[in-house]
């Protein structure tokens, strides 16, 4: 097998590694639940896997949070690391690797990385005067700042000013490569509307940027010169190739690259859009090493139409939302709700209804009134039925032959709202099915064959749904799997070897006359909305 043909059966990807100076909030679970939902998918296609998360844990930001809280801050960063790994699992999240930037091989790597672009040329001594924001690790423009000069981003942060000499990479030196590339892989930058917003920032020109900072104590000094410590995004960004590392091996960039590399996609918030876009394509150039494949961008949540924080006391606590409503419940809403790539908002009114709707009403209930249909009229089994029995012009297989294909192309242009909306069409006309067709009138009419075919046909078709929606909604599909008499659990699999591959799977009529089903029990119970008081 040549090199081309081994790393079209891999697909790695990754969350950004998330700043640890605070607790994980519902921005961090957001970019998380959407990089499982494309891993799960991948994993359902055939490829082998490595979805990348972790921690960026240097930098000024960490030092000041640490000594504000009277805190060591490796201290603060262990602390903080554990409330992201407890939520991803609550979340229901399969990542392969979570890296941590204070990790010993990352700074083997960094290190090695940092001599390729030295003798490349591209670090050199220099002056940096500017406005610096610590929230963002980052130098600001006169033109970006707001009012009192404060930062764009975190609006009530004023920036500082900084005069003092860093090590710089020659940026400016990779503007015509960089253009060439959103020229030529336009889809390298998804969607559209950000791939504009660099072009236009890259074409009024681009500056060198500092790579290390003095009297920051906290991160890893520069090789070259020991005073310095090298800038928190130049070593975070290198986090995604220390994850490449399997656990046993010396930790050398060549080690690193050997299997995963390049990244197919990077997924990530639009607040650190340059950083993906600009700077870690040109530092992979100076490196001489291939670029990923795609940045996809996704844009800011809002609560009840306003911004998020703090200081307006609106945040939401992912913790508190799971527990309340369960993880498929808050992975089906900002999924299926949110155009991706575009910025949402959480209403909960507006997220107990969607559920209520879709998964109580829609699904659930489909389910479980076509099972006790099964058993009541059927002794429990669709014994005499299969999928030939089932003319290809049948309004639900119609839609079922279709439907995966169409499913499949939404994942991949990672469009989830459209692959649930595609899905749910199937489900609506289930229900539809069932109304019009009156198996219960069927039954008292002796037409056993009739009642098994529309029982059938609705069973198959709740099959089918499951098994599409089962990378974003993986409890409820493994459960109407198992009720449908499949021994498959969508959150054991295997991962090497996927036990419902979708090429078989993906497509409609794979129930068979065999099948012994489960008893019918509700998939997910209707949300009563909380009392107003």
């Amino acid at each position: 097998m040549n090199l081309v043909d081994k790393k079209e059966l891999t697909f790695a990807l990754t969350t950004p590694l998330y700043y640890v100076n605070d607790l994980p909030h519902i921005g961090s679970a957001y970019t998380t639940m959407a990089a499982d939902v494309v891993a799960r998918f991948q994993r359902l296609v055939g490829h082998s896997v490595l979805l990348i998360t972790g921690t960026d844990e240097h930098g000024q930001k960490i030092q000041r949070t640490a000594e504000s809280k009277g805190l060591e801050p490796q201290s603060l960063c262990d602390e903080m690391s554990v409330g992201f790994v407890k939520l991803w699992q609550l979340l229901n999240i399969q990542y392969d690797r979570f890296i941590r930037t204070t990790n010993d091989r990352h700074e083997a790597i960094v290190k090695e990385f940092f001599q390729r672009v030295w003798e490349s040329g591209d670090i050199y001594l220099g002056q940096q005067q500017g406005w610096y924001c610590v929230s963002c690790e980052e130098f600001k423009e006169e033109r970006e700042l707001l009012e009192g000069h404060r930062c764009p981003i975190h609006t009530n942060k004023e920036v500082e000013w900084r005069d003092e000499q860093n090590y710089f990479f020659r940026l400016s030196k990779y503007q015509s490569q960089l253009e060439e590339l959103y020229k030529s892989q336009p889809d390298f930058i998804q969607p559209e509307s950000r791939r504009n917003e660099v072009k236009s920032f890259v074409n009024q020109g681009l500056q060198d940027f500092s790579i290390s900072r003095v009297n920051v104590e906290w991160g890893f000094p520069i090789p070259v010169d020991p005073k310095h410590t090298i800038y928190v995004w130049f070593d975070a960004l290198l986090g995604y190739v220390t994850a490449l590392l399997e656990p046993e091996v010396e930790p050398t960039l060549e080690n690193a690259l050997a299997k995963w590399w390049p990244i197919n996609l990077h997924l990530i918030g639009k607040d650190i859009l340059r950083f993906h876009t600009v700077y870690w394509p040109a530092m992979l150039m100076s490196a001489d090493l291939p670029l990923p494949v795609r940045v996809f961008v996704h844009g800011f949540l809002t609560k009840d139409g306003q911004k998020m924080g703090k200081s307006l006391g609106n945040t939401l606590d992912p913790i508190a939302l799971i527990k309340c409503y369960g993880a498929d419940a808050v992975r089906y809403y900002f999924l299926k709700e949110i155009e991706f790539g575009k910025d949402g908002d959480f209403n909960e009114s507006r997220f107990i209804n969607v559920l209520n709707a879709d998964l109580a009403n829609d699904l659930g209930n489909l389910l479980n009134r076509t099972l006790n249909m099964v058993k009541r009229y059927c002794a429990g089994n669709v014994s005499q039925i299969t999928n030939e029995d089932i003319p290809v012009e049948h309004p639900l297989k119609s839609i079922g032959l279709r439907l995966g294909e169409q499913v499949k192309n939404a994942y991949e242009a990672l469009a989830f709202n459209q692959a649930c909306e595609a899905v749910f069409l199937l489900v609506r006309a289930c229900n539809k099915f069932i109304d019009e067709q009156a198996p219960w009138s069927l039954y008292k009419q002796g037409q056993q064959q009739a009642v098994e075919e529309v029982l059938y046909a609705v069973l198959e078709s709740v099959r089918l749904a499951a098994y599409l929606l089962s990378p974003i909604i993986p409890n409820i599909s493994s459960d109407i799997y198992q009720q449908l008499g499949f021994g498959i659990d969508f959150n054991d699999q295997i991962r090497t070897a996927i036990s419902a591959p979708f090429a078989i799977h993906g497509t409609w009529g794979v129930l068979d006359n065999q099948q012994k089903l489960g008893e019918p029990r509700p998939i997910f119970k209707r949300i009563e909305p909380p009392e107003k008081g």
